[in-house]
């Protein structure tokens, strides 16, 4: 990620949208409230922006790309000039929503697929968090986060554990340019708070599910024990109610949360 970082350029693994349908999907899926902003990154070339500022809300474009910034500030100059629209010339990775005087918004975004994880790991662990974030990410991402096969992974129950994830749509290739190698999807993580992290420490949830997808082959059971303790791991697993021969894969968010509270 670092030297991916170095590069110059968001150009870098991005690719501009160009359907105006896909555009709009995007910003009616956030379903923005009159109290809220609408934090957008990467605008690149404003497809996006435009939408969003459809929906009558203030927007804030955080963009790394100085002479798109340029592109930005001529299109949307009454915008900006009525302070409906605010373009920030920045990598995303080096705010935060408190520099950016952001108390209660929302987050639309068609991001480089290489920092996907980053971005939502960002917001979901954020002090001050969006409401929903509405994202366009590969489809194939999005379909691992809402686990539609039924299989759990780390990713999809670390963003589960902060919100409700679920597709809006499929956006094919050819809505964008340059057209990736592969479709999308626009990824809607609503009700997003840390209220599941009441109970137990976000350290602790974390470390215990690392350690259950530490090998995939392996039981839970044995997983947990090479981490915790072969005792520790089996009373655990009998008091959140799954047996010893469960994998990790299959054992649900809420029992997730139990587990990790009998290994505190």
């Amino acid at each position: 990620m670092k030297s991916a970082r170095k590069k110059k350029g968001v150009r870098l693994g991005q690719h501009f949208l160009t359907g105006p349908w896909a555009a709009r999907k995007l910003s009616e899926a956030v379903c923005v409230q009159p109290d809220e902003k609408i934090l957008e990154i990467g605008p690149g070339k404003g497809a996006l922006t435009k939408e969003l500022l459809a929906t009558g809300s203030n927007v804030v474009a955080i963009e790394k790309d100085e002479k798109l910034v340029e592109q930005l500030q001529r299109t949307f100059s009454e915008k900006i000039r009525a302070g409906k629209l605010k373009v920030v010339l920045e990598d995303i990775r080096d705010v935060t929503a408190e520099t950016l005087g952001l108390k209660k918004y929302v987050v639309a975004a068609n991001i480089p697929y290489y920092i996907t994880g980053e971005i939502i790991r960002q917001f979901l662990e954020a002090k001050v968090q969006p409401r929903a974030m509405a994202l366009l990410v590969q489809k194939e991402v999005a379909e691992r986060i809402i686990a539609r096969n039924g299989k759990e992974s780390i990713l999809s129950l670390s963003v589960k554990a902060y919100g409700t994830p679920k597709v809006v749509a499929k956006v094919s290739r050819g809505n964008f340019s340059p057209p990736p190698s592969v479709d999308s999807a626009i990824l809607l993580v609503d009700n997003i708070s840390k209220v599941f992290f009441l109970n137990v420490s976000e350290k602790v949830f974390f470390k215990v599910v690392r350690a259950g997808f530490a090998s995939k082959r392996k039981f839970l059971a044995n997983n947990l024990a090479a981490v915790f303790g072969k005792e520790e791991a089996r009373a655990a697993l009998a008091l959140s109610g799954m047996g010893e021969k469960a994998r990790a894969e299959d054992v649900p968010l809420e029992k997730w949360g139990k587990i990790a509270q009998e290994l505190l």
